[in-house]
C-alpha cells in the first residue's frame, strides 16, 4: 500500500480539483509533450541569422548613412512630373494636396521607424517581418510579399528604361553626327545601363556597403532637381505659357490623375525599415535614434527639392509641359525653351547616375529575399558563385522586362497605384495591430482613418490611372524599345 501511495503524485487540474496521477503516467505526459516540440521544432522553416543576409549582414550604419539612402532612393524621376499635377490642380491646390501629401508620408515612415524595434528583443527589419508581426503569418504574407516585390522589381525596371534612354539621349548629346554612324539601339543601352548595375552590385554584396554609392546617388539626385528649378527662374517663362489650364484642372479625371502624380512621387517607405536594419542598437541607445536623425535631414532636403521644382516648373512651363515625361521631355524636346549643351549633358549624366545607385538600394530587397530562400534550405550562407548568379538572374529579369514592355513609364500611375498602400495606408493599420491602443483613442482613430484614406488613395488613384489610359489609349510597343 505505501508502494502505490508513493507512486502517486496529487495535481491540481483546471477546475481547481487535486486529483492524484501515477508517476508513469506523467512521466508520458512529459514525453509525449516533449515528442510533440520535437515534431514542431522539425516541420519549422530554418530561419537564417541575419548576419547571413545581405539587408543586415553589417550593422555599422548612422544617421549619415540613413540619410544617403533616403535621399538616393526618395528623389526619383517621377519628381519632373510633379509640375503636370499643378497644371490640372492649380497654384492653390496643387500645393495644398503637394504638402498634405509630404507630411501623411512623414508622419508614416516616423510609425515604422518606431515599430522597428517595438518588441523588446526583436528587430523588424524587413517590411515584410512586420506585416507578419501585425496582421499574422498567413494574412501578413498576402498583403505584404507581392506588393514589396512588385515594387522592387518594378521600379528597377523603371531605372533600366529611364537610365538607358538618358544614356542614349546623353550620347546623342556629346556625339552630335558620328551619332549617326552606328548607333546602339535603344535596347542596347538597356543592356549597358543593366551590366553597369550588375557590375556594381556585385562589390556591393550588403546594404551598408552600398552607403558610398547613395551618397554619390544622393548629390545626383538633388543636383538634377536643383540645377532645373534654378535654370526655370534664370531663363524665364516659356512663350505662350498659361499657368492654369482651366480646360483640363476641372476634369475629374484630371484631378484623379494628378493626385496619383502628387502620391506616386514620394517613394521608399518599403526599405526604411531595411535601411534602419543596418544600424547598431544597444538597450541605452536604439537605432530608431539614428533613422530619426537621417529621415529629418533627408527630408528636410527632399522638400527643397520636391517644391521648388514643381511650383517654378509649373510656373515656367505650365500647359507646354508634355504630358509624358514631364519636365525631361520638355528640356529634350523643341518647346521654345533651350539649354546650353554642357548643362543638358550634366543633367542627363546624373539622371544617369542616380538611376544606377537607386538600382542598388532597390534591388537589395529582392537579393535578400532570394538567398534567405537558398540559406533556409542549404542551411549554410550563400556562396559567393550563389551570390553573383543571383544578382545576374534579377538583372537579366529586369532587363527583359524592360525590353519586352518599353511602354511602362506610360503606366507609372498604375504601377504605383497598385503599391501605394504601402506608403499611406499599411503603416498606420500595423501600428494599431502592434501597439493595441485604447480603441476609438485619438491616436487608434487618427491611424484607422490614415489607414482607411490611404488604402482608398491607392484604389483611386489605379481607377484614375486606367480611366486616363482608356481615354488617351497607350502606344503599346512591345519588344521595340525607342
Amino acid at each position: 500500500m505505501a508502494e502505490v501511495l508513493d507512486s502517486r503524485i496529487h495535481v491540481v487540474n483546471d477546475d481547481d480539483e487535486i486529483i492524484s496521477k501515477r508517476m508513469h503516467e506523467i512521466n508520458y505526459y512529459s514525453r509525449s509533450e516533449q515528442s510533440d516540440s520535437k515534431e514542431d521544432k522539425n516541420n519549422e522553416i530554418y530561419q537564417p541569422p541575419d548576419e547571413w543576409l545581405p539587408i543586415t549582414k553589417s550593422r555599422r550604419g548612422n544617421s549619415w548613412t540613413a540619410t544617403f539612402h533616403l535621399l538616393s532612393s526618395g528623389i526619383g524621376i517621377q519628381t519632373l512630373s510633379l509640375p503636370i499635377a499643378f497644371l490640372y490642380l492649380g497654384w492653390f491646390w496643387g500645393i495644398v494636396c503637394l504638402s498634405v501629401a509630404f507630411v501623411w508620408q512623414l508622419y508614416t515612415i516616423g510609425l515604422l521607424v518606431s515599430l522597428h524595434e517595438s518588441v523588446p528583443g526583436t528587430r523588424f527589419s524587413r517590411y515584410l517581418q512586420l506585416s507578419i508581426a501585425a496582421f499574422g503569418v498567413k494574412l501578413g504574407k498576402v498583403l505584404a510579399i507581392f506588393p514589396i516585390m512588385y515594387l522592387s522589381g518594378g521600379t528597377c525596371v523603371m531605372f533600366i528604361i529611364t537610365g538607358g534612354g538618358a544614356m542614349k539621349l546623353f550620347y546623342q548629346l556629346l556625339c552630335g553626327d558620328c551619332s549617326s554612324k552606328h548607333p546602339l539601339t535603344t535596347t542596347e543601352w538597356f543592356l549597358v545601363f543593366i551590366t553597369m548595375a550588375i557590375l556594381l552590385s556585385l562589390f556591393c554584396t550588403n546594404l551598408h556597403s552600398v552607403s558610398l554609392v547613395s551618397f554619390l546617388g544622393a548629390i545626383m539626385a538633388v543636383g538634377y532637381c536643383t540645377i532645373l528649378w534654378i535654370v526655370f527662374v534664370a531663363k524665364g517663362k516659356v512663350d505662350g505659357a498659361a499657368v492654369y489650364d482651366s480646360s483640363e484642372s476641372g476634369h475629374v479625371r484630371s484631378i484623379f490623375n494628378a493626385l496619383g502624380i502628387i502620391a506616386v512621387a514620394f517613394r521608399g517607405h518599403n526599405i526604411v525599415l531595411e535601411i534602419q536594419g543596418t544600424m547598431p542598437s544597444t538597450p541605452n541607445r536604439s537605432s530608431s535614434i539614428f533613422m530619426l536623425k537621417g529621415m529629418v535631414a533627408s527630408y528636410l532636403i527632399i522638400a527643397l527639392c520636391f517644391f521648388p521644382l514643381a511650383t517654378v516648373g509649373y510656373w515656367a512651363l505650365g500647359n507646354k509641359i508634355p504630358i509624358n515625361g514631364g519636365v525631361l521631355t520638355a528640356i529634350s524636346t523643341t518647346l521654345n525653351y533651350h539649354m546650353s549643351t554642357p548643362l543638358l549633358g550634366i543633367i542627363y549624366m546624373q539622371i544617369i547616375i542616380s538611376c544606377v545607385t537607386a538600382f542598388q538600394i532597390y534591388s537589395m530587397v529582392f537579393y535578400d529575399n532570394l538567398e534567405r530562400l537558398y540559406t533556409s534550405r542549404a542551411k549554410h550562407e550563400c556562396p559567393k558563385l550563389i551570390r553573383m548568379g543571383i544578382r545576374i538572374f534579377f538583372g537579366g529579369l529586369t532587363f527583359l522586362v524592360s525590353v519586352a514592355f518599353p511602354f511602362l513609364p506610360s503606366l507609372a500611375l498604375i504601377i504605383g497605384g497598385i503599391s501605394l498602400h504601402l506608403t499611406f495606408g499599411y503603416p498606420c493599420l500595423m501600428w494599431i495591430a502592434i501597439k493595441r491602443p485604447p480603441m476609438k483613442s485619438a491616436k487608434w482613430l487618427l491611424n484607422f482613418a490614415l489607414g482607411c484614406l490611404g488604402t482608398a488613395l491607392s484604389l483611386l488613384v489605379v481607377v484614375g490611372a486606367v480611366w486616363n489610359l482608356v481615354c488617351r489609349g497607350l502606344d503599346a510597343n512591345f519588344f521595340h524599345p525607342r
